[in-house]
């Protein structure tokens, strides 16, 4: 760990074109985080980070001699290593409750959008299929307070934020009785830490 312990300055390393790195991203972002962020390719990652991260994978932070592989431990850690702004309620059932949420988005929609992404074209029609009907089916959810369940920004809207952003990369339009869910990812995407968040590839995904 040696090779860890010389690092004064908090690491990211990131693929630019990975919805998990792109949630660290954010809660950086909002969280006015002095890091050094380095793109790599998930195909050739240096030999710093194979040498601190037993699963080579991406998003790692490196915070001195702390290492961190897995984005929602990673989020969790920002969000107490610099307490403001909070992204998480600060009452354990509240924050257990938000805990829930983000293993439902991760299990109901990233689980979906992996497939679309990854998979054989049958599969992948079916999952979009799926995944466009579970957001519209709760539009009202999006369309009840300003963020995802809350007055306030949270972790979880962090995470649902790169999903949305890759919609039309997954070929899923949403019809317009998804109205709530359309004005609830421009108020994301209008943030500052949004649009600070974006590598150059992920703005592309838009650019048309």
């Amino acid at each position: 760990m040696s090779l860890v312990a010389k690092r004064t300055v908090m690491i990211l390393y990131s693929d630019e074109r990975c919805p998990y790195s792109h949630q660290v991203r954010i809660v950086l972002a909002e969280k006015g985080v002095n890091v050094d962020i380095q793109h790599v390719s998930p195909q050739y990652l240096p030999q710093d980070l194979i040498d601190i991260n037993p699963y080579y994978s991406l998003p790692t932070l490196v915070d001195r001699d702390l290492v961190l592989y897995n984005a929602p431990i990673i989020m969790e850690y920002l969000d107490e290593r610099f307490p403001h702004p909070p992204l998480l309620p600060v009452y354990p059932v509240a924050r257990a409750n938000s805990r829930k949420l983000l293993f439902r988005v991760e299990q109901d929609w990233y689980r979906l959008m992996r497939t679309i992404i990854t998979n054989h074209p049958e599969q992948a029609t079916q999952a979009r299929q799926q995944l466009k009907d579970s957001l519209v089916s709760v539009n009202a959810v999006f369309s009840d307070q300003e963020f995802f369940l809350s007055q306030e920004f949270s972790l979880i809207d962090c995470y649902i934020a790169p999903l949305l952003w890759r919609l039309p990369q997954m070929g899923i339009e949403l019809p317009a009785q998804a109205k709530g869910i359309q004005d609830y990812a421009e108020r994301i995407f209008g943030r500052k830490s949004f649009q600070e968040s974006l590598s150059e590839c992920e703005r592309e995904l838009r650019a048309a």
